[in-house]
C-alpha cells in the first residue's frame, strides 16, 4: 500500500477506499495515510439533494476526494467527492498508480539488502517524499542524478542497492510527440518557400517532416523527455508560422 507519513492537508487530493456506510456519512479508509480515517458527509456527495447515500458510494470500492476537513485530536479527515472534477480524478488516479509502481521497486530495493518495506519506508521513503514530493519524482531525479542520495546523506547501502535497481527497472520510454502543421503561402515561389521554412523546422527540432496533403505536413519527434521537447517544439512551430505570416501566408497548427 503506497503511504505517506503524517496526515494530508486541506484541498489535497487522496485516494479512499469505503469502508462502512452510514445513513449520512461513508467512513473511509485513507489508502496513502494509515494513520486517519476519511469521512464522507451526505452532503459532499454530488452536487444535487442526495436522498440515499448508497446510491453513490459502494462499501469496498474506492474514489479520488478532496480534503475538506481535518480532526487533528481524531484523526478523522472530512471528505468531498463532488468538488473533485472529472480531470482532477484522472490525473490523481494516474500518480497514485505511478506511486504503487515506485513503492515496488522501494520494496525490491528493500529486500536487496535484507529489509522490509516497512523498513524501506522510515529510511529512505519518507526522506524522498519529503524532498521531492513523491517517490516516482524522487526515482526519476535519482536516475539521472545519483549524487542526490549521498547529498540527503542516504546510506551507501541505501545508495548502491538504489542505483543498482532504478537502472534495470526504472527505464525511461520513448514516446512520439506528434503535430499537424498548415502552411499556406499566396505567392508564385509559395512552395519553395514552405520547402525553406520545413528544412529548417526539421534541423532545428530534429523532427522528421512528412506530407499529409496540402497544405497540412507531420511533424513527429521521438523523445525520452516529452515535457521539455513538447515546448521547445511548440516555440519552433510558432516561429514558423510567423515567418509564414511576414512572407505573406498563413499557418497554423495543433499538437
Amino acid at each position: 500500500m503506497v503511504r505517506r507519513k503524517g496526515l494530508p492537508q486541506c484541498g489535497e487530493l487522496i485516494i479512499c477506499k469505503v469502508a462502512r456506510i452510514t445513513q449520512f456519512a461513508a467512513w473511509c479508509k485513507l489508502e496513502e495515510y494509515p494513520e486517519a480515517e476519511g469521512m464522507i458527509h451526505i452532503s459532499e456527495v454530488a452536487g444535487k439533494h442526495v436522498y440515499d447515500i448508497r446510491d453513490f458510494v459502494k462499501r469496498d470500492k474506492q474514489y479520488v476526494a478532496k480534503v475538506i476537513r481535518i480532526d487533528y485530536q481524531k484523526n478523522i479527515v472530512n471528505l468531498s467527492l463532488k468538488r473533485v472534477s472529472v480531470k482532477e480524478g484522472k490525473r490523481k488516479l494516474n500518480l497514485f498508480r505511478k506511486e504503487q509502481r515506485a513503492e515496488k521497486i522501494l520494496e525490491q530495493v528493500s529486500k536487496e539488502i535484507g529489509k522490509n518495506l516497512d523498513q524501506g519506508y522510515e529510511e529512505v521513503g519518507f526522506l524522498l517524499q519529503e524532498n521531492f514530493g513523491r517517490l516516482f519524482d524522487a526515482f526519476e531525479r535519482i536516475k539521472k542524478s545519483p549524487h542526490l542520495l549521498e547529498e540527503l546523506g542516504v546510506s551507501k547501502e541505501w545508495q548502491s542497492s538504489l542505483k543498482k535497481v532504478l537502472e534495470k527497472s526504472f527505464v525511461e520510454k520513448e514516446v512520439t510527440i506528434t503535430a499537424e502543421l498548415d502552411l499556406k503561402l499566396y505567392r508564385g515561389d509559395g512552395i519553395d518557400k514552405i520547402k525553406e521554412l520545413l528544412i529548417d523546422l526539421e534541423r532545428e527540432s530534429g523532427a522528421s517532416i512528412s506530407y499529409i496533403s496540402a497544405p497540412k505536413y507531420r511533424v513527429e519527434i521521438r523523445t525520452k523527455n516529452p515535457k521539455d521537447v513538447e515546448k521547445r517544439l511548440f516555440k519552433r512551430l510558432e516561429n514558423v508560422v510567423r515567418k509564414a505570416e511576414k512572407l505573406g501566408g498563413e499557418g497554423n497548427y495543433k499538437l
